[in-house]
């Protein structure tokens, strides 16, 4: 049914009939009242009155819209209440119309004022009738809501207030209830905001404005009619080819029973798959897991096969060093990862080349220990728990204080500590748990205590106030190496946290110094105006003739009037840049902190630990924040006329790597290490090479940072960390001054293992006087307690078997990118400490970038992590991990972009194993590695096929296979060939282990699996497990593919892990194998294959890889006829004697690697061939006929090649004609004509191939 309701421009109506036509599906169209039809469907039909209705109440009364739309009660009772609610409607809608212009005439505000109260108590009576119901009738939106609501909802928009809404929070849940409707809310929208502003407010915009209803309906409406139309056709669609299915059904379509029973193997395949990993993931925790000696899964799944098997092994203790004291130890400690971090791909990298030596050593023979531990991270944890405090309940660290604050840290790394761990293991890390550190445990910060006290015994340790990398966010000192550095190539802006405009860099600003006697002026330039205020002298070359007269004048401060001096120094000033004079701000800048020094200047720190200028000689600038004044100050210079001009100027600009805020030199008393005979003793250990660095191009590097070395800066203005043991001494009646101020008196400090020992130092310094010990508030740098770590994972400053043991290490593995940052610091600490090397070498990995060789950057989406490789994640997944970040919108979008160009359908489940082999494979010594995901996936594929060849060995060897020695003399050629080969990859895979050679390692493993065990020795095989069981040779095959898996697995196994160990528990009489005394239970203990010199055969290589010659031309011959299934007969004419006679020898193997129906061996010369061969030339001696006479049809083949001929000429002439032309040759780039000839050429062999295929072709008719 349709209806017309001609009523005037009546936003209430509007809104009803909008709300009506949604909930009951009725077509109504309202009249705007201005020859306009406000149409909400396209039926119209006039009311059955007629009546000119020219108000909200009377298109309401008597329910003549609801009686209209069938929305009127049957029922006496419900009638009434209606009606009753309809004309309390109505009189609110008479009303509100004062209020909101869209409704009604326009008022005057005193007329709008006397409607007030009348519409106040409408209002209340409203408020009270749904005191003790949530709708006006019944339990859900009636046509009596549906009427009442657009002028409440109006009015609580617009007019109202909260202080007035506040009155009738009846009014404000019902809103709020009806809205939530579907119906009501595609009409007044989802988002429902009521008015902000107290008390009435008037609005002339106030109401629902029907032309805006009707338009937002209108495409409401065509939106809703394109989703019918669509779904209509897709229903359509559905229908046709449920018809054409019922249809194929009938007339028993072959093609649908085999999608159908294609679909339900899939199915089953699926369940199957599912069971599996049920299966694997129920086994018990640190309990074996069942494979069962059954039918293998018909394909590798990493979830499955990399269940379990850890938990085991480290339950077994398997992960601990061997007991048996006489073996020799290899010991590595972990470098170890932030305590509340979470795993990045260089994580995955370090422990998956460290897990592959520690399990390479452990199968090797060695009393292998890899020790495990977490870094507190002192500056990435506090500002993690600061940020998290701060979101959560709105507090600083300095509310709740130090003790309080501390807490919370202890509280977030006990809750997210693991998670890193838990990470590692994922990765099949074998390191011994039991021993797992921290570096804030007791043990770890009683040797943190130490070695600061036995330092600053030795005088390494010291107090100065120097310059610092300081971060004005972070309110700290940071290393070095948590400086990044962003090239600013011109004058340009650059953002910097907590400054809403970009700041101005890359430009040098000149101004005037003038003389003290008013002789004239010096220019000087700075990157830094605001510095100008810490200014203490101009310096120039002592050589300047411009200048020398003037050496040891003085120039005047224009802004606090102070002299400055002008000096010479040859070091620091280049007379050739710009005027060549220099102004010095020693407490600002590190070149002139060494000029101060050199020439005793006065050293004026103009700047607070906020990052604001001080009142030190800053005059009116006091208290700008540093990037303000620079403006202010320039603007000073410009308003005195001492301005002189700016220009671009490159620059390198420090980053705080935690804060993004620009790094500040500033002047601190900071406790600093000494370390210029330690590092002086560290580049004799390595020149000497009793530590060996490896690469060994990074010893330039190791000389480069050691033999130019700074003082160490170790004090962190942080909480978190391990409290300097430093104790400041406040004498009773004295001005002490105030620790860490500039007034610091660095005679009060001392330094104890606890408070006590520093009393007693303290006392005896200043014997009978009274004063007060204050421990420095700052911690010790994070790198401190790390350059300890080899030695205190072992109780290091105690004795104990395990130091004596285990100590020193063996091998250090980690990224060259922090060669000096730990490296060298454990190195320095350990000979001082412990008087010992911490580890006889050093591994350096190399930097994993993307595979477009980009450094991995959040912002261009090309982060990989492990976990998202191992268990795969779709492309939308991969998109959420952008968020939640620092990454603007922009960011985000232009990182989404990256991802979906490199990862257009995510990233498949790949495991861990596939992750790790390529990541080791990857490294090559001294090359950053391009970790393209296409190869992990590949791996991942190589993982099925290994997971083939074992189910190809249980198909052909049986439950109750025994292994046997062999004799290899007595084993056929294919046998003896494959365990010469597996020989030699042992020798060369161990060699590569010794030298850090992971790239050789993992090809050489690779190779013989891939090329050699599968492709060449298990197709060959086939052929000889057809024989019957009591053939020889099909039994002496049997035990040279036993011998190759078995000892294959072992040494894939340091690699990959997870894969081998199942695969080896799934061989043939494995089990019956591990109930012999001494058999080991799990492959991370089986001796890791050697060289077997009897097994070795030179000849056999040699033959083999003649053979496989004749195979590869002969493959690539098929290929060119397209020879696909056929097996034609192949022919090959030799002419030397005794490679004629070995290829006699070999003729099956031949014919089943080049799926030939026979090969036989002709004397060259002597025999002839068939004719309608293909031929091709192995070498001088060889020759291949492969027949095809009777295997194509050569005049279809000729009709074909002829197509093809005509299309290559084609080309070539086009391609010869650009060439010859006269703009070509003067115009043409010459890589453009270089790869223009390559193409000619290439085009011009095609033809002369297919010229000859269609010779040959025609030899045959």
């Amino acid at each position: 049914m349709g209806s017309q309701l001609l009523a005037p421009s009546l936003s209430s109506a509007h809104a009803v009939a909008a709300i009506v036509s949604s909930m009951s599906n009725l077509k109504i169209d309202v009249s705007l009242g201005n020859g306009k039809v406000c149409r909400f469907h396209d039926v119209k039909m006039k009311m059955d009155q007629g009546d000119d209705l020219v108000e909200y109440k009377d298109v309401m009364a008597q329910g003549r819209f609801a009686k209209m739309v069938d929305m009127y009660p049957s029922d006496d009772a419900t009638c009434a209440s209606l009606d009753d609610v309809l004309a309390h409607a109505g009189r609110v809608d008479t009303l509100a119309a004062s209020w909101l212009p869209l409704a009604g005439p326009t008022c005057t505000d005193e007329q709008r004022e006397g409607v007030k109260g009348d519409l106040l108590r409408e209002l209340q009576a409203l408020n009270e009738r749904l005191a003790s119901s949530e709708y006006l009738m019944g339990g859900d939106v009636s046509f009596g809501d549906i009427a009442m609501l657009p002028n409440v909802l109006s009015l609580f928009q617009y007019v109202l207030g909260e202080d007035v809404r506040n009155e009738f929070g009846n009014i404000s849940a019902w809103v709020g209830r009806v809205c939530s409707n579907e119906s009501v809310s595609s009409v007044v929208g989802n988002k429902i905001e009521f008015s902000s502003a107290p008390g009435w407010r008037f609005d002339p915009h106030a109401g629902i404005d029907p032309v805006k209803l009707a338009k937002k309906l209108a495409k409401q409406a065509e939106k809703e009619a394109k989703k019918a139309k669509m779904e209509a056709k897709a229903a359509a669609k559905k229908k046709k080819a449920e018809e054409l299915a019922k249809t194929r059904a009938a007339n028993g379509s072959k093609k649908a029973k085999q999608k159908a029973e294609a679909e339900a193997k899939k199915a089953a395949e699926a369940a199957e798959l599912q069971a599996w990993i049920d299966e694997a993931k129920a086994t018990p925790k640190g309990e074996r897991k069942s494979v069962g000696q059954g039918q293998m899964p018909k394909g590798y799944c990493p979830e499955a096969v990399e269940s379990a098997w850890y938990e085991w092994w480290e339950a077994s203790g398997y992960f601990k060093p061997d007991e048996d004291e006489t073996k020799e130890p290899f010991v590595m400690v972990i470098p170890p990862p932030n305590v509340t971090g979470s795993l990045h791909i260089g994580h995955a990298l370090t422990n998956s080349i460290q897990d592959t030596v520690i399990r390479w050593r452990r199968m090797s023979g060695y009393r292998a220990l890899w020790v495990p531990g977490t870094d507190h991270a002192g500056i990435a944890t506090q500002t993690v728990v600061e940020k998290k405090i701060a979101r959560e309940t709105g507090k600083t660290r300095h509310d709740i204080g130090r003790d309080g604050f501390l807490e919370e840290v202890w509280k977030y790394v006990d809750d997210y500590g693991h998670r890193i761990t838990n990470q590692l293991r994922r990765l099949g890390s074998s390191v011994d748990w039991s021993r797992s550190v921290f570096t804030m445990d007791d043990t770890r910060s009683a040797a943190v205590n130490e070695a600061f006290v036995q330092m600053h015994e030795k005088g390494l340790i010291y107090r100065d106030n120097r310059l610092v990398n300081w971060c004005c966010k972070l309110k700290t000192a940071v290393s070095d190496i948590e400086v990044d550095y962003i090239d600013v190539p011109k004058r340009m802006g650059v953002h910097v946290p907590g400054y809403e405009s970009a700041v101005e860099f890359g430009a040098i600003t000149s101004f005037a110094y003038p003389y003290e006697d008013g002789s004239g002026e010096i220019v000087v330039a700075t990157t830094r105006p605001e510095t100008m205020l810490g200014d203490s002298a101009v310096a120039v070359h002592p050589d300047d003739d411009r200048y020398k007269d003037v050496i040891g004048k003085f120039l005047v401060h224009p802004i606090n009037g102070r002299k400055i001096p002008i000096i010479a120094d040859a070091e620091l000033v280049d007379p050739e840049f710009g005027t060549g004079a220099v102004k010095i701000t020693p407490a600002h800048d590190p070149n002139d902190f060494a000029t101060g020094k050199r020439h005793n200047l006065e050293f004026i720190n103009i700047l607070d630990d906020n990052g604001c200028l001080n009142s030190n000689g800053t005059g009116k600038f006091a208290g700008q924040r540093r990037f303000d004044a620079r403006i202010t100050v320039v603007e000073h210079l410009k308003e005195i006329g001492l301005y002189r001009g700016v220009e671009d100027n490159p620059m390198r600009l420090g980053i705080c790597s935690r804060s993004k805020d620009v790094i500040e030199p500033v002047l601190k008393p900071q406790w600093w290490v000494n370390c210029s005979d330690m590092a002086a003793d560290a580049c004799d250990l390595v020149r000497k090479k009793e530590l060996e660095i490896i690469p060994e191009e990074y010893e330039a590097t190791w000389f480069r940072w050691m033999e130019n070395i700074r003082d160490w800066c170790i004090s962190r203005q942080l909480w978190w960390g391990h409290r300097i043991p430093a104790y400041y001494i406040l004498l009773d009646g004295e001005d002490n001054g105030a620790p860490g101020a500039p007034s610091e008196n660095m005679k009060n400090w001392v330094v104890g293992r606890t408070h006590d020992e520093a009393r007693k130092i303290a006392e005896q310094r200043h014997p009978g006087r009274t004063f007060t010990l204050v421990q420095d508030d700052d911690v010790l740098d994070t790198w401190f307690s790390s350059g300890l770590f080899p030695f205190s994972v072992f109780g290091w400053p105690n004795s104990s078997k395990e130091l004596d043991s285990f100590y020193p290490g063996s091998l250090l593995e980690t990224g060259h990118d922090i060669l000096f940052f730990w490296v060298a610091r454990m190195v320095m600490m350990a000979r001082t400490l412990t008087g010992k090397l911490p580890f006889k070498q050093v591994y350096l990995h190399s930097l994993v970038r993307d595979a477009h060789g980009r450094k991995m950057s959040k912002s261009l989406g090309n982060v990989i992590d492990p976990i998202n490789v191992i268990e795969g994640i779709t492309l939308d997944a991969l998109h959420q991990t952008l968020l939640g970040g620092n990454l603007d919108p922009k960011e985000i979008e232009k990182a989404k972009a990256g991802q979906k160009a490199d990862f257009p359908d995510g990233i498949e489940e790949c495991g861990a194993d596939a992750l790790r082999f390529a990541l080791v494979s990857y490294t090559s010594q001294g090359k950053d590695i391009n970790l393209d995901i296409k190869r992990v996936v590949s791996y991942r594929h190589w993982c099925n096929k290994l997971w083939n060849a074992i189910r190809f060995a249980m198909m052909n060897l049986g439950d109750d296979f025994q292994p046997e020695q062999v004799n290899p003399a007595s084993l056929p050629f294919a046998s003896k060939w494959i365990l010469s080969r597996l020989s030699n990859a042992s020798r060369t895979i161990v060699q590569a282990m010794y030298a850090y050679d992971f790239s050789t390692a993992t090809s050489t493993i690779y190779s013989f699996w891939q090329y050699e065990l599968c492709d060449i020795f298990i197709e060959l095989a086939k052929p000889a497990f057809a024989k019957d069981d009591s053939d020889p040779v099909k039994h002496a095959t049997r035990q040279a593919l036993y011998i190759c898996l078995e000892s294959g697995l072992r040494l894939l196994h340091p690699f990959m892990p997870f894969v081998t160990e199942e695969l080896w528990q799934r061989l043939p009489g494995q089990s019956n194998l591990q109930k012999q005394p001494g058999y080991p239970q799990s492959l991370i203990v089986a001796e890791y294959p050697k060289p077997q010199e009897a097994w070795e055969d030179a000849a056999a290589d040699r033959n083999m890889a003649y053979m496989m010659s004749i195979v590869t031309k002969a493959r690539a011959l098929r290929s060119d006829y397209g020879l696909t299934k056929e097996k034609p007969e192949m022919f090959v004419s030799v002419s030397d004697a005794s490679i004629r006679e070995f290829l006699k020898t070999v003729t099956l193997e031949v014919a089943t690697l080049t799926s030939s129906a026979s090969v036989k061996i002709l004397a060259s010369g002597e025999e002839e061939p068939p004719s309608g061969c293909g031929v091709a030339v192995v070498d001088d001696k060889t020759t291949l006929h492969l027949v095809l006479a009777g295997v194509l049809d050569a005049a279809k083949e000729i009709e074909k090649l002829e197509k093809k001929k005509e299309n290559n000429i084609e080309k070539i002439e086009a391609l010869k004609k650009r060439i010859s032309s006269e703009t070509y040759v003067d115009k043409t780039p010459e890589n453009v004509k270089q790869a223009d000839q390559e193409k000619l050429e290439k085009l011009e062999n095609e033809l002369d191939s297919i010229i000859r295929h269609i010779d040959d072709f025609k030899a045959l008719l």
